[in-house]
């Protein structure tokens, strides 16, 4: 008996990596007008290589690239860079097709609904917040939370305990099967593997299901339900 459904949050709620690369694009172009005097591909390149080293989370990553290249930080440049990724990901940070339809449904069905995130509780809550899917959520769980990233076991466990739910009547949904998948079952969830949302071409998931549209969770608990 399904009582619990917990979502991973990039790539299954929010198609993250295309917010980032429109938002990074669009600083790359606003930080050259400003007076940036390298190629687009460099200045990708580079930002490319920061995130790399220091995680796709890094909050500096413009000031870690002017200073590289100047040896201090040219704000006219930065300032520049910010705004403009700030106004594309504003554009482009929006949810998968089905997404609220699906969360809304079920709440309907009086399932308890969670996220667990490898991302900073701030950004996580601005995701969320921005698109008007945080007050359908009775419990998220994020990297501060849990001080552990996916797959150890203490994001999810964390997330159950909030949710007041067992591991056992939990499905867990995500896009990485090597943290969501591998992650809920080593501590007995089951596992649907979100493959319209995964990057990496991953060939067989492992999880229990996999599903091209997140609408298809809706089908899963009916059927987990009987």
């Amino acid at each position: 008996m399904i009582t619990a459904v917990i979502f991973d949050l990039d790539n299954t709620l929010v198609d993250f990596m295309a917010m980032k690369r429109q938002a990074i694009d669009a600083a790359i172009h606003a930080m050259r007008d400003a007076g940036l005097p390298l190629p687009v591909e460099e200045i990708r390149k580079r930002i490319d290589a920061i995130y790399a080293q220091r995680g796709i989370e890094f909050q500096n990553v413009f000031d870690q690239l002017l200073y590289d290249e100047f040896s201090k930080i040219d704000y006219k440049i930065l300032s520049s860079g910010v705004i403009a990724y700030r106004r594309a990901r504003e554009a482009a940070l929006v949810p998968y097709p089905h997404v609220y339809m699906t969360l809304v449904e079920l709440a309907k069905m009086k399932l308890k609904l969670g996220v667990v995130s490898d991302a900073p509780a701030r950004e996580a809550w601005l995701r969320l917040c921005y698109l008007n899917l945080h007050h359908l959520f009775d419990a998220v769980v994020t990297f501060d939370d849990s001080g552990e990233y996916k797959p150890k076991p203490g994001p999810f466990r964390k997330v159950l305990e909030r949710l007041h739910a067992k591991p056992e009547e939990a499905l867990m949904v995500g896009d990485w099967a090597e943290r969501d998948v591998v992650g809920a079952k080593q501590v007995g969830m089951k596992t649907v593997f979100a493959r319209y949302g995964d990057t990496f071409n991953t060939k067989v998931s492992n999880a229990d299901y996999d599903i091209d549209d997140v609408a298809r969770v809706i089908d899963i608990v009916r059927k987990e339900n009987g």
